[in-house]
C-alpha cells in the first residue's frame, strides 16, 4: 500500500525503511529536508510539504505521524484536516496522550477523515527486529491498514486494543511498566555497587547470567549488559 510518513526522527525514518523492505510505496515529509532526501536515495518519494505529500497519496490516502506528542501534532493536524478528504486516514503513531486522540479524533471527524492511533515500541532496534504496536480507533480502518502493520511488525506483534485512545492508553501502561523495570534494575545493581562484594562482582556478567532463565530476564537486562561490558 501507499503511505505517507511524517516525521523522520530515529523511529520515523527506520519505520519507513521497513516500509519500503515490505513492498509498500513510501512518500516521506519531514520538517527540515535532509532526511526526506536522505530516504529519498532508499526508494522513497520525497515531498517538501503536506500540501504536496497529500498530492500524491492515492485514495483513501494514508497519513502516518511520527511527531513528538503534544503541539506539533496539533498543528499537522490542524493543517491536514484542510488538505486530507473524507475516507482518508491520519495515523498517530506517538506516545500521544490517550484523551488527546478522542478530541483529534472528533475534530477530524467533521470532515468524514478517519484517525487512529498506534502504540510503538522497539526504538532504534525495531528496524531490524520490528515494532510492537498497540492500535486503537475504528475496527474496519484497523483491518484496511493492517498490511503495513504486518510489514512494521514482528510475528505477532501488533494488537487490536479497541475504539479511539485504546492504542495510546495500552502504550502507556507499557511505558509505565518500562520505566518500572529500569528503575528496579538501576536500584539492584546499586545496591551490588554498595555491597561488601562490588570489586568481586562483574556487571556485565550478572546481568548476562541474569538472562539465561530467570525471572527478571528481558530486553532491558540485555541493554544493561551492553552498557557494562563498555564501562
Amino acid at each position: 500500500m501507499k503511505i505517507g510518513m511524517i516525521g523522520l526522527g530515529r523511529m520515523g525514518i527506520n519505520m519507513a525503511r521497513r516500509l519500503l523492505q515490505g513492498g509498500h510505496e513510501v512518500v516521506a515529509y519531514n520538517r527540515t529536508p535532509r532526511k526526506t532526501d536522505e530516504l529519498a536515495g532508499e526508494g522513497a518519494e520525497a515531498t517538501y510539504s503536506l500540501s504536496e505529500l497529500a498530492e500524491k497519496l492515492t485514495p483513501p490516502r494514508v497519513a502516518w505521524m511520527m511527531l513528538p506528542a503534544g503541539p506539533a501534532v496539533d498543528d499537522h493536524l490542524l493543517r491536514l484536516k484542510e488538505i486530507l478528504y473524507p475516507g482518508d486516514i491520519v495515523i498517530d503513531g506517538g506516545n500521544t496522550y490517550y484523551k488527546d486522540d478522542i478530541r483529534r479524533a472528533e475534530s477530524l471527524a467533521e470532515k468524514e477523515i478517519r484517525f487512529m492511533d498506534v502504540g510503538v515500541s522497539g526504538g532504534v532496534w525495531g528496524l531490524k527486529i520490528g515494532y510492537c504496536m498497540m492500535i486503537g480507533g475504528s475496527e474496519e480502518t484497523y483491518r484496511y491498514i493492517e498490511p503495513a502493520l504486518e510489514s512494521l511488525a514482528p510475528k505477532e506483534g501488533y494488537l487490536y486494543c479497541g475504539p479511539t485512545g485504546a492504542g495510546h492508553f495500552v502504550k502507556m501502561v507499557h511505558n509505565g511498566i518500562e520505566y518500572g523495570m529500569m528503575q528496579a534494575y538501576g536500584e539492584g545493581f546499586q545496591i551490588l555497587e554498595a555491597s561488601p562484594y562490588a570489586e568481586t562482582l562483574n556487571y556485565a556478567e550478572v546481568a548476562h547470567l541474569w538472562n539465561q532463565g530467570s525471572v527478571v530476564r528481558s530486553w532491558l537486562l540485555e541493554l544493561a549488559e551492553a552498557a557494562f561490558s563498555k564501562e
